[in-house]
């Protein structure tokens, strides 16, 4: 596993993969809390926290991870060399567990930087450095779960097919409709507690809700499970294709 893990991180870096994701990632937050007008935007909101920030996160990485994914197994079936994978004495799990922690890596280092918007924001309060840092560290913690589930996603998505495009629009595609889709589903119910049950199902709910500084082990378990799942469906669909 740490050989894969290894060959993706020097991937990353030696190409401008890793520099574009994360220069794009911190672009894009930055002109949305500080300079373009709207939603997202710190100053229109009046309120120094970082609660905008969280909201804007996932929409960003849901588009961001998938295109980090898109290559990891789409390539390797367009040049034929999936099937070196196999007969390496690597077993098809800790190929996809390398690939899983090689993704994470660079989607934590792309958060790292984002520590500089804490000290920002607690310098803009009534009070210097006084932040609420309970739905901040929880907010993180919920987002580093999120990566890691839109991570699995991208994975089992790369699996179907060798095109890098349609790999990338089906990543995005189950990621949008794991995270909002429940969510969008629950507003066209009437019974509120379907409608919380739907809302259960989904990525966002879940991650709300440790956003508020709390970390439940429903939550948890909740995001342990999708990633599991999807990790468990790439590893059939490799296995399908080795055979």
């Amino acid at each position: 596993m740490f050989a894969i893990f290894k060959r993706e991180i020097q991937s990353f870096f030696t190409s401008p993969i890793a520099y574009l994701v994360i220069g794009l990632f911190l672009v894009l937050n930055g002109l949305f809390l500080w300079v373009f007008k709207g939603d997202y935007n710190i100053f229109d909101y009046g309120v120094a926290d970082l609660s905008k920030f969280f909201l804007l996160v996932p929409w960003v990485f849901l588009f961001l991870i998938p295109a980090i994914t898109m290559k990891s197994f789409s390539e390797e079936r367009k040049l034929g060399t999936l099937e070196l994978l196999f007969i390496k004495p690597l077993t098809i799990s800790s190929t996809i567990l390398g690939k899983f922690f090689g993704t994470l890596v660079l989607g934590i280092m792309a958060l790292i930087p984002t520590f500089i918007h804490i000290f920002a924001i607690g310098q803009m309060g009534m009070t210097e450095g006084n932040v609420d840092m309970g739905p901040v560290i929880g907010s993180y913690f919920g987002t580093l779960f999120l990566m890691s589930c839109y991570t699995t996603i991208g994975l089992f998505a790369s699996t179907l097919t060798e095109n890098q495009i349609v790999a990338f629009i089906i990543g995005v595609v189950l990621c949008f409709l794991m995270f909002y889709g429940f969510e969008g589903l629950s507003t066209m119910m009437e019974d509120g507690q379907s409608a919380l049950l739907t809302q259960s199902l989904g990525m966002k709910f879940h991650f709300d809700s440790i956003s508020l500084g709390v970390l439940d082990t429903r939550d948890l378990l909740y995001f342990i499970s999708v990633a599991a799942f999807f990790l468990f469906m790439t590893l059939q669909q490799l296995k399908n294709m080795s055979r």
